[in-house]
Order: C-alpha cells, then structure tokens, then sequence
C-alpha cells in the first residue's frame, strides 16, 4: 500500500498536468484580446468626439422668463376689499381689489349739477338772446317816430312855426335812437356767440359739453376703483394689498406672471457665438425637472453683453485689467408645450446645434 500510494498520486499529477496545459492558450489569447480591445476602444471613442465635436453650443446658465404684468391703480384712495391671493390663478377681467368710491361718487355728482348749471346758463342766454331782438325792434320804431317828428320840425322851421331849439332837439333824438339800435344790435349779437357751437362740438353749447366732459372723468375715476387683472396669470406679491392701505396712483400694487408664453434667456459665452445664428435648433433641460427635454429654437441674439447693461459696467481702464470671457444673452423660444409648469427664473440648461 505504500508502494502504491507514489503511482497513484504520480498518475493524479499527471491527470492534473494534462488537464492544465490547454488552458494557458485560452489565457494567453484573453491577454491579448484585452491588450488591443482598450486601446482601439480609446480610439473609436476618441474619432466620436473628434468627428462631432463643433455640433453643438451648450450653457447652463440659462433660466425660463415670462411676462410679469405689474398692476396698479389709476386712481388714489383706501382699499375697502382685496380679492387676489398669493398664487391665485386669475383670468383677463377678474377682480383684484376696490377702491373707496364714496369720493368720486360725490365727484360725479358735483359733475352733474355742472352740467345743469351749464343748462341752465344756456337757457338764460337764449332768453337774453330773444329779448335784445326785441330791444332791436324797438330801437328801430324809435328812430322812425324820431325822424318823423324830424321832418315835421323841418317843414314847422320852414314855415317859421317852431323854433331852431325844438328842430335841434328833435334831431338829436334821431340820432339816440339810431345809438340805441346800434348797442341793441351789439347786445343781440354778443348773446348770439355765447350761444354758438364750436366746430369741435357741433350742436352743443361749450358750457354743457366741458361739464359733460367733468362728468366722464368722474365716472371713470369712479370705475376705476375697481381694479382688474389686465391678462390672465398666477398672482405674486400680493402681500402688499392690504385692507385699509392707502394706495397711490401709479404705484405697483402686485403682479401677475402671464400664463401661455415662456421663454429661455440663456447666456452663451462670447466665444460660442462665431457659428451661431438666428432660427438654429435648440433643446433645452430643466433642472426641477430630470429628463425633461423640450424642443426650441434661437430666436434673438442680444445686443450687448451682460456687463455692458448692468447698473455698474465694469471699468477696464486700469493698470491691473484681467481679460474675462463675457456672457451675451440669448433668447431661446420654446417651441412645444410643456408637460409641467414652467416657473419664472427656473435654471435650465441650452444646448444649440450650430451645424
């Protein structure tokens, strides 16, 4: 048994031996496969970049714009009542707030006892109007009564029958009279222009036309304390509007994010613009929302860069003047709807096919 122990395990080594030595080939050629298989992986990869490389501009500095509409009042008062909410979507007409209207009641009001004043200043020059044509009337027999009694004088002077003193006093009554009939007909025609038309309001008197006028102001004014949303939208610094507040004319009360357009202003840097041009393909990335990719296109290339509009430009004129990349920025339209709410000043990420 002890001799038989060596042949055995001579005859296992060599089972072991036989079964080894076919595999060192397999090993061999693994080797090599992986020695040229990486490096001509490295090469395809780098042709890829090579060949696409230029294809595209991309920036992350880039954020979704809407229009903001920024609400105020037309006229000054106190708000009495405040309907809009922090992010309340309203619709074009919707009631944001009131005005106290109590004053420009009274204003319409006093606009309207204008216009009955005005009325009743027309009638009164009509009547004055009427009334000099009757002056005229009279001014005119009086000179025929006075030039009558002229000739009789005359011919009684002739005949020796009166005196030089009643022939002159007779002909000075011809001649009050024909005074009279002159500032009657000055009088009648004064009240006629007080009571003619001007060419702008043909067929109404001034006076009743400037009150009337009074009284279309005032009941605008009194329209506009009520205030209401011009264009539909999500409401957004409405904690300003409070009940009691005085509000000033003009002055922003809130704003409304218009809804239905939105827009991407991205900011390429100046040394990616060479080959970019108005209309080019665009995608544009959201980071709120992963995965999320929208179709757009390059609609305007801004006229300055960033510094050039900001409210202090940077000053280069200087000894220590360091040369900086600067950013212009692009209008990216958008052109297909988006599945989730584009938020204004969302960050989102441009990638523009320049070929």
């Amino acid at each position: 048994m002890a001799d038989a122990d060596p042949v055995t395990d001579l005859r296992t080594a060599g089972a072991i031996d036989v079964q080894v030595e076919p595999a060192k080939p397999r090993r061999r050629w693994g080797r090599l496969a992986l020695m040229f298989s990486v490096p001509l992986l490295i090469v395809l990869v780098g042709a890829y970049l090579w060949i696409t490389s230029g294809r595209t501009v991309s920036t992350d500095n880039a954020y979704v714009s809407q229009d903001k509409v920024a609400v105020s009042a037309d006229v000054a008062g106190r708000i009495v009542e405040v309907k809009a909410r922090e992010n309340q979507q309203v619709r074009a007409g919707d009631v944001l707030f009131r005005i106290d209207p109590d004053p420009y009641r009274i204003a319409v009001s006093q606009a309207n006892a204008s216009i009955a004043t005005a009325q009743v200043d027309v009638a009164t020059l009509q009547a004055n109007f009427r009334g000099t044509n009757a002056d005229i009337e009279a001014a005119r027999d009086a000179i025929t009564n006075a030039q009558e009694d002229y000739q009789r004088q005359t011919a009684l002077m002739n005949s020796g029958f009166t005196t030089r003193a009643r022939l002159q006093q007779a002909q000075h009554a011809v001649e009050q009279a024909r005074a009279q009939l002159a500032n009657a007909e000055a009088t009648a025609a004064e009240a006629q222009a007080k009571l003619s038309n001007g060419s702008a309001v043909p067929g109404t008197a001034p006076a009743i036309a400037a009150a009337q006028v009074q009284r279309s102001r005032a009941a605008l004014d009194l329209a506009r304390t009520v205030v209401r949303a011009p264009v539909g939208g999500t409401i957004s610094q409405a904690d300003r509007l409070q009940v009691g507040q005085m509000m000033i004319t003009g002055l922003p009360a809130v704003s409304i994010v218009a809804n239905g357009r939105s827009w991407v202003e991205a900011n390429f840097k100046e040394t990616d613009l060479n080959k970019m041009r108005v209309g080019q393909r665009a995608e544009i990335g959201f980071d709120a929302y992963p995965g999320l990719k929208l179709k757009g296109h390059v609609q305007s290339i801004g006229a300055g860069t960033g510094s050039e509009f900001s409210v202090l430009p940077a000053q280069n004129a200087t000894g220590n003047w360091v040369k900086v990349t600067q950013r212009v920025p692009v209008r990216i339209a958008i052109d297909e709807k988006s599945p989730r709410q584009l938020i204004a000043g969302q960050s989102a990420d441009v990638s523009v096919q320049v070929q």
